[in-house]
């Protein structure tokens, strides 16, 4: 499977996605812990069918420390005993926000009261951000068919500069 185009290689892609970058920088840097924003990244990206970033964020997180037990359960985290609530809290609503055109009622109140209960306001303000972020990743990558497997953790960090 080859891209239908590469980004990258584009003069105004490439400038598109390093501001893209830098959002995921200041959200990376933010106090939401970082095992909560993998399997965030990790679970939008298998609701939106993104090999790329499934890959991606798989690989990053296991170069981060997390299992391979957590790792193969984000998508059953409903039926696992894994996650902390508060993981849970937040990959509620990453699935709500991710499946916002097939819930016409978009994030629950119930599901915002589990957030509201173990994240602070810097780290909710977070939090969604990073789900809108990796959601509009996810778009860029399945709309121009980058293909996963070739992903090596780290291979981004200098693209902030």
């Amino acid at each position: 499977m080859e891209p239908r185009i590469d980004l990258m290689a584009n003069e105004l892609g490439a400038r598109i996605a390093k501001r893209i970058y830098g959002v995921a920088v200041a959200i990376q840097q933010s106090p939401l812990p970082q095992a909560t924003q993998d399997l965030v990244m990790l679970r939008a990206s298998q609701i939106n069918g993104c090999g790329f970033c499934v890959d991606y964020h798989t690989k990053d997180a296991a170069a981060a420390g997390e299992s391979a037990v957590r790792l193969h359960l984000v998508a059953a985290w409903r039926e696992s005993t894994v996650f902390t609530e508060a993981e849970r809290a937040a990959l509620a609503l990453t699935e709500e926000g991710t499946r916002i055109a097939d819930a016409h009622r978009g994030v629950s109140d119930q599901t915002w009261a589990e957030v509201r209960e173990h994240y602070d306001d810097d780290q909710i303000v977070a939090l969604v951000s990073l789900i809108a972020m990796i959601n509009a990743n996810n778009r860029l990558n399945v709309i121009v068919r980058n293909p996963g497997g070739s992903y090596e953790p780290g291979m981004f960090a200098g693209m902030a500069n």
